[in-house]
């Protein structure tokens, strides 16, 4: 089963989405960022919104991680050329409308 960190404060109907589909979903909000490299190796998935900062020292220590979901507008926490040059991808919602589970978890709006 894949396993999602939400490290910052999500909608009930997000970590519900989540879990609907399988995913068990671990809501730990207000982590220093040691804490955060302590336990993100346990996590095939990391989601944020503006809070947390996914960095390249964060990205390192994240062996498991294939997928960063930011729940809001820009991804000005994520160090994106690191998250690119250590394999993890990024993909694009522009509409609530082309990602229904963004709109269904209130974390996405047209």
């Amino acid at each position: 089963m894949p396993k999602v960190l939400i490290a910052d404060q999500l909608s009930p109907a997000a970590v519900a989405i989540f879990k609907d589909r399988g995913v068990e979903a671990d809501t730990k909000t207000g982590l220093s960022k040691d804490e955060l490299l302590k336990i993100i190796g346990e996590y095939d998935g990391l989601a944020v919104r503006s809070a947390t900062k996914v960095n390249a020292d964060v990205l390192k220590a994240a062996k498991n991680l294939k997928v960063i979901g930011r729940a809001g507008i820009g991804v000005d926490n994520i160090d994106v050329p690191a998250a690119t040059a250590a394999g993890r991808g990024r993909g694009r919602a522009p509409s609530p409308a082309a990602c229904p589970d963004a709109r269904d978890s209130g974390s996405a709006r047209p």
